[in-house]
């Protein structure tokens, strides 16, 4: 099990991107824009830069949200490789099984 406070700070960055997201779309696309400005590009990126550096969606760390181990992790499950046999040979997934031939 992953330590609470490693937990709670992802926790915290998934807020922080949350809240700062409509914000840093509109921000690249004024960059991304062909039509825009060099002053009005330059302008969204000073801006960009101001914005918290949790803000960004890449700071973010896939966790199992059983245990919160950040490695093995599927994505389709959102479990660690560890929870995700564990719940698997238990019968508690439906549609996975053992491969057996």
């Amino acid at each position: 099990m992953a330590k609470k406070a490693i937990i709670n700070r992802n926790l915290k960055r998934q807020k922080t991107v949350n809240k700062y997201m409509i914000v840093r779309k509109a921000l690249i696309e004024i960059i991304n824009n062909t039509g825009s400005s060099y002053e009005e590009k330059q302008e969204a990126r000073n801006k960009l830069q101001n914005l918290p550096r949790n803000a960004s969606i890449t700071r973010l760390r896939n966790r199992c949200e059983l245990t919160g181990r950040a490695r093995g992790y599927y994505r389709k499950f959102g479990l660690g490789r560890s929870k995700l046999r564990e719940l698997a040979m238990s019968g508690q997934i439906p549609g996975i099984m053992k491969a057996s031939w």
